[in-house]
């Protein structure tokens, strides 16, 4: 056995592990609070297929952008090639059109607190697969 090669494969494991976003950390019941505070609620429901002024969530991640059935999208965030991630949506909260320019989507109030927004995307994950 060549131990350099295992400590090696152990460190960048390890290295891997530190250096990934916490989403699946978040604490949903904060995220609730982040939902109901930036007033996701007033465009965005949970429920499959109830569009309002934006698209629902039910079974957004690994969406690709710009594809909720029955939902008009703007012509840039449907060209993206954006797929609804942890870390795309990440990036999403904080400023829409910093990550897609010219998307229709306007926040009310970005989300720039990153704890705040590993906390929404915690709630936003356990929401939409119900």
């Amino acid at each position: 056995m060549d131990h350099g090669k295992i400590l090696a494969a152990a460190f960048a494991a390890a290295v891997l592990i530190a250096a990934a976003p916490a989403f699946a950390g978040g604490d949903a019941a904060a995220g609730k609070k982040v939902f109901q505070k930036h007033l996701c609620f007033s465009c965005h429901s949970f429920d499959e297929g109830k569009n309002g002024v934006g698209p629902s969530l039910h079974g957004v991640f690994g969406r690709k952008a710009g594809e909720a059935p029955g939902y008009t999208y703007s012509d840039p965030l449907k060209s993206s090639g954006i797929v609804w991630t942890p870390e795309n949506l990440d990036k999403w909260v904080e400023g829409p059109a910093k990550l897609v320019k010219g998307t229709k989507m306007i926040l009310a109030k970005p989300v720039t607190d990153a704890a705040d927004r590993e906390n929404l995307i915690a709630y936003i994950q356990e929401e939409s697969t119900k």
